[in-house]
C-alpha cells in the first residue's frame, strides 16, 4: 500500500490544495516537505505528536523532512487558536527551546546528509529590512482576505495587535525562502494552520509562477470533540522531566474506550491492517488495546526500555504483577517532614491536587485511598513512623503516587 493511501485509511487528512498533484509526490518520494515549530516552551507537547509522527512516516516512504525552528516567528507568536495574546520571550529563551527541540525531534527522524534538513527562520527573519518587505511580499497579501481566516477570527473578540497580524505574512515567507533556497515544495502542519498554509502557497505562486502544495492532519481531538494530550496537571509533554515516562503511558492506557481505535491508527506504527483488525475484537479485550496503545507511544518517545518499565509498573498497580518500583514516587527527607505532614499539602507536593481547595474536595468525594483504605479526614497528618515503608496513595480509580523517607 502506498503512503497516501495509508494516510487516508489512518485518518491523518483532512485539508490538501491540490490532492492528486500532492498524492503523486509523496507516493513517489518526491515530497521535500517543511513543518514548522514555535519555541514557546522547552519541550515538545502531546499536541506536536502527531505532526513527529507524520514526519517519521514520510520519511520512512523516502519523501525529504525540512524541521523549521522558530527562532523568528517564536518572537512574534502564532494566534492560530488563540483568544488572548502568547507571552513573549527573550531571544534567550527561544534559542534554548529551539535546542530542546531538535533534540527531541530527533528521536522521530533522521537528521545528515541527503536525509531530514534543520534550520531556523530566525536566520532569514531577523535580517529581513521592513520596508524592503513590505514591497517585495506586503503587496501579495489582501488585508481583507487575511481578516476572514479562521487564526485571526478569535483574536479579532478580544484585540488582534498589528504584531500578531504579521504572523500570516511571516509564516508565508518561510514557505517561499525554503522554495527558493531549499527546493520545499510542500508544507504540512495541524489542520488549525490552514489559513497560514494556502497563504505560503499562494504567495510562492504570485512570486515565481510555480507550484507548491499543503496539507492538513486532523487536531487529536476525543469522542468529546476536545483536544487530547491534556493530563491532571497540565501538557503531556515528551520531555520525560516534565511528564515521567510512567505518567506518559498511564495517560494514554486511560483514554477513554471510544477513542482507543482512533489513537492506535493515527498516532501508533502498528500495521494498519493489523489495528484495523483490533476494531472487530470483543469488548472484554478492550484493556489489551489500551495497554497495546500506550506502551507503542512510549515506546516512540522514551524508547522500549522506558515503555517496559511503565508496563510493569502499571501491571503492579491494577493486576498485583510487576514490579512498582517505577511508580511515580515523592521522597520526603526527616528534615522536610518534621513532625509530620498534613495529607492536604502532601497531595498537592506530590501533584495529585493543584490546591489544597482541589485536595479537600477529593477527600470529601472519596476520591483517596492510602495503601487501600479510603481516607475521609482532611485533618489527617502523617508521621515518619507512617511513611517508614512506603505509602501509596490512589486518587480517584486511576492515578498513583508513592510517596518514601528519604
Amino acid at each position: 500500500m502506498k503512503i497516501y493511501e495509508e494516510l487516508e485509511r489512518r485518518g491523518l487528512i483532512a485539508q490538501v490544495t491540490d490532492e492528486q498533484e500532492i498524492k503523486d509526490l509523496i507516493n513517489s518520494g518526491g515530497a521535500r516537505f517543511y513543518i514548522g515549530f514555535d519555541p514557546t516552551a522547552d519541550s515538545l507537547h502531546a499536541g506536536h505528536f502527531m505532526t513527529l509522527c507524520l514526519m517519521k512516516r514520510l520519511q520512512l516512504a523516502g519523501n525529504k523532512p525540512i524541521v523549521v525552528l522558530g527562532g523568528g516567528t517564536g518572537l512574534v507568536g502564532d494566534p492560530s487558536g488563540r483568544t488572548d495574546m502568547r507571552a513573549m520571550l527573550s531571544e534567550e529563551q527561544i534559542a534554548h527551546n529551539c535546542a530542546r527541540f531538535k533534540e527531541q525531534i530527533g528521536r522521530f527522524i533522521e537528521f545528515g546528509e541527503d536525509k531530514a534538513l534543520c534550520v531556523n527562520n530566525a536566520d532569514w527573519l531577523k535580517g529581513l529590512k521592513y520596508t524592503e518587505l513590505l514591497r517585495d511580499v506586503g503587496a501579495c497579501f489582501s488585508v481583507n482576505k487575511m481578516l476572514t481566516a479562521e487564526c485571526y477570527k478569535q483574536r479579532m473578540e478580544k484585540g488582534l495587535t498589528f504584531l500578531e497580524f504579521n504572523y500570516m505574512i511571516m509564516q508565508s515567507y518561510d514557505f517561499y525562502y525554503l522554495h527558493e533556497h531549499y527546493g520545499c515544495n510542500m508544507q504540512f502542519g495541524g489542520d488549525d494552520q490552514w489559513s497560514n498554509m494556502l497563504a505560503g502557497t499562494e504567495l510562492i505562486r504570485k512570486k515565481t509562477a510555480k507550484d507548491a502544495y499543503a496539507l492538513t492532519i486532523p487536531l487529536l481531538t476525543n469522542s468529546e470533540g476536545k483536544k487530547m494530550g491534556k493530563s491532571v496537571n497540565g501538557a503531556l509533554w515528551l520531555d520525560k522531566e516534565k511528564t515521567s515516562p510512567y505518567e506518559f503511558f498511564q495517560y494514554w492506557r486511560n483514554i477513554d474506550d471510544a477513542d482507543v481505535d482512533k489513537c492506535l491508527k493515527m498516532i501508533s506504527f502498528r500495521p494498519i491492517e493489523e489495528i484495523e483488525e483490533m476494531t472487530r475484537w470483543p469488548g472484554e479485550r478492550i484493556n489489551e488495546k489500551k495497554e497495546l496503545l500506550a506502551f507503542e507511544i512510549t515506546k516512540l518517545v522514551h524508547g522500549e526500555e522506558e515503555a517496559q518499565k511503565a508496563l510493569n509498573a502499571a501491571k503492579a498497580l491494577f493486576s498485583g504483577e510487576g514490579d512498582d518500583a517505577n511508580m511515580p514516587t515523592t521522597e520526603l527527607g526527616k528534615n522536610e517532614l518534621g513532625e509530620g505532614i498534613g495529607l492536604l499539602d502532601l497531595l498537592v507536593l506530590t501533584k495529585l491536587a493543584a490546591s489544597k481547595g482541589e485536595a479537600r474536595r477529593l477527600i470529601d468525594q472519596g476520591g483517596i485511598s492510602i495503601n487501600g483504605e479510603k481516607v475521609s479526614d482532611v485533618n489527617l497528618r502523617l508521621s515518619e513512623a507512617d511513611l517508614v515503608d512506603s505509602i501509596k496513595i490512589k486518587k480517584g480509580k486511576k492515578a498513583f503516587h508513592k510517596v518514601v523517607l528519604k
